[in-house]
């Protein structure tokens, strides 16, 4: 883990770093905050969208001061593989930047899009060796982190004590963004894709670990009724009785305005269940 910059925030301290990632065969960005004190510290891993960075959840959701009160550290990975030789698309919405936190099967994908891996093997071996985090953790994210954060809790439950989003993609297998990315990632096999579906995995009972999942979606937000389908979310939980608290705020929108609003919230939510 290599250092770049640190600066004192709510108390605590957070970190830009980069290290070496096997899964992708790059080197990887992130940020982790540490509250005061001692350590170690319970821990959130927060997954951004589309486009994003590790710098845009860090600067623009203000989590820290929440973070700080519950004795909890947050850890923001970049969203994707960067680099020399690493495979890229003109559109926003694949290759760097827009990794959808699978593991490629196609090329140019394969070599270096091995997100899934990443995030639940080389990000948290290599942040609770190098930082004061205990083995306790869980996970949020938004759009398409949202997506990731929901769908890599339920397939690695083991991993996570709990999980929330912010307006994420609920049904990829059922909307543009989703189609696109994992025709490119995955291959047409859409058997496959059920995997990365948050919908129908809740749908096939693999959120029975979680007593609850929080979601929060505004009702402004343009990306609501042809990407996001948060009522799937609501029909899957109904089917298996699985709690989903799903929050519709009225007049947000799909920024970090939106997420900056009710971030708090989630870190409390997330500390009831690390405590």
């Amino acid at each position: 883990m290599q250092i770049a910059k640190t600066h004192r925030v709510a108390g605590g301290e957070l970190s830009y770093a980069t290290h070496e990632s096997a899964a992708t065969g790059t080197q990887m960005r992130l940020s982790v905050f540490v509250p005061p004190g001692a350590g170690p510290f319970p821990y959130l891993i927060w997954l951004s969208g589309l486009t994003c960075t590790e710098d845009n959840f860090t600067t623009k959701a203000g989590a820290y001061a929440a973070a700080a009160e519950h004795g909890i550290a947050i850890v923001a990975p970049d969203t994707s593989p960067r680099g020399e030789g690493v495979a890229d698309d003109p559109a926003y919405d694949l290759g760097q930047g827009a990794s959808f936190y699978v593991d490629a099967l196609q090329p140019p994908w394969a070599p270096h899009f091995k997100m899934e891996r990443y995030i639940v093997s080389d990000l948290i071996e290599a942040v609770e060796a190098s930082f004061p985090l205990a083995s306790r953790r869980s996970i949020f994210g938004h759009s398409m982190g949202g997506h990731g954060a929901l769908t890599l809790a339920m397939k690695h439950p083991q991993l996570f004590k709990s999980v929330s989003a912010f307006s994420p993609i609920s049904s990829p297998t059922r909307c543009p963004w989703g189609d696109k990315a994992f025709n490119a990632y995955l291959g047409a096999d859409r058997d496959a894709w059920r995997l990365h579906d948050a919908a129908l995995l809740v749908e096939a009972g693999k959120a029975s670990q979680f007593d609850d999942i929080l979601v929060d979606q505004g009702t402004a937000d343009s990306f609501l009724a042809t990407e996001l389908k948060p009522e799937l979310l609501e029909e899957a939980a109904r089917k298996v009785g699985q709690k989903i608290t799903l929050r519709r705020r009225d007049g947000y929108d799909h920024s970090y305005f939106f997420i900056a609003t009710f971030v708090s919230e989630h870190v409390a939510f997330h500390a009831a269940r690390l405590a």
